[in-house]
């Protein structure tokens, strides 16, 4: 995958799939192909569930609308346990998080080479395919997570609410209020960021796993070792998408309690 003609070192197939193709320059680059990536999977899950969602019969339903019906309740079931108030807006959102969640993760399942190569074919020299191992995706969706916190203590409890929880706790004396904004303030910001670099971290390592594997030789190494590892990597990419999905339900749940 070299641009020119010399021999590929292992460095330079390493840094070839890591890099990402950018636009822009400074804070403002945008990483492309996860952009691309993201919108395209985000699209892809709408239209599915809209399309068993329209079909859906009362009847013997058919294997997607089986599997859909199962995933629907269980993150129901989930949101239950864990949100106890009352919002017609996370049982959606949670669901949401998990399926797009787990097909940016799912794309590391893919062999490495597949669409980058498919991409140089056609003139595109970089191309990173898992949008999760990316961590302005990651965090991009984790600080969309912080503002729905910050939304939600406000809704619950007022400006007023807000603010007191923030100045007041946990030492209840005005003394103590720098203290207290500080404490709360660090532990307010640190909930998307833990949230944003897990998910970017489990997905990062998983990615360089297999990219390492891909330059083994010789081939049939790679085969030995890249199948147990993708077979465990499911777990692994699933786990992912509901750690993300039930940690988001229980900073929300944590933001609409009164304390």
């Amino acid at each position: 995958m070299a641009a020119t003609g010399d021999v590929l070192t292992s460095q330079d197939y390493i840094s070839h799939h890591l890099t990402h193709l950018q636009v822009g320059s400074g804070f403002w680059t945008l990483n492309i192909d996860s952009l691309l990536v993201s919108v395209v999977l985000g699209i892809l899950f709408l239209w599915l569930f809209h399309k068993v969602a329209t079909r859906a019969t009362s009847g013997v339903p058919g294997k997607l609308q089986c599997a859909v019906e199962l995933l629907f309740g269980f993150i129901d079931h989930s949101v239950k346990d864990v949100f106890h108030a009352k919002s017609k807006l996370i049982a959606p959102l949670a669901l949401t998080i998990f399926v797009w969640v787990f097909l940016m993760n799912l794309m590391d399942l893919l062999p490495v080479d597949l669409i980058p190569y498919g991409a140089q074919l056609l003139g595109v020299p970089y191309l990173r395919v898992v949008p999760s191992a990316d961590v302005n995706i990651t965090m991009s969706m984790a600080f969309g997570v912080f503002f729905l916190i910050i939304y939600f203590s406000i809704k619950e409890k007022g400006v007023s609410g807000f603010v007191k929880e923030l100045t007041l706790q946990p030492l209840n004396h005005w003394s103590m209020i720098p203290v207290n904004l500080v404490l709360e303030t660090v532990s307010l910001v640190a909930k998307p960021i833990s949230l944003g670099l897990r998910l970017f971290g489990n997905m990062y390592a998983g990615e360089m796993i297999f990219i390492l594997i891909a330059g083994l030789l010789p081939w049939w190494s790679q085969w030995a070792l890249n199948v147990p590892w993708a077979i465990f990597h499911i777990l692994i990419i699933t786990l992912q998408a509901f750690i993300f999905m039930i940690l988001s339900v229980v900073y929300l749940s944590m933001a609409a309690e009164e304390h």
